[in-house]
């Protein structure tokens, strides 16, 4: 959406507090993002990268009022997606069994 635009997302982009001039460059950070973080070699950096990147947005909806789950929930799912299928993240971060 904020490469695309439109009349309804300009609308809701704005009462964020942002200015559409920004949406399109926000959007190509999200992109490449992104794709860093689907390159197995580079998943590490793009999962850094887009836990800066949806730590601005939660901070946009607390700042204006709006519930914030949404990009929380999408974070938690970036590391939860990354520690599933990488062994390194794993190694970091052990779950243990209670014995």
């Amino acid at each position: 959406m904020k490469l695309k635009g439109g009349a309804d997302f300009e609308k809701a982009f704005t009462q964020l507090g942002w200015p559409i001039t920004v949406a399109a460059p926000l959007g190509v950070v999200e992109l490449l993002c992104t794709v860093l973080y689907l390159i197995p070699s580079t998943s590490v950096l793009g999962a850094i990268l887009l836990t800066g990147y949806l730590g601005g947005a939660v901070a946009t909806h607390v700042r204006i009022g709006e519930p914030f789950i949404a990009p929380l929930l999408l974070g938690v799912m970036v590391w939860l997606g990354l520690y599933l299928r990488d062994a390194r993240v794993q190694a970091l971060v052990p779950m243990r069994r209670a014995k």
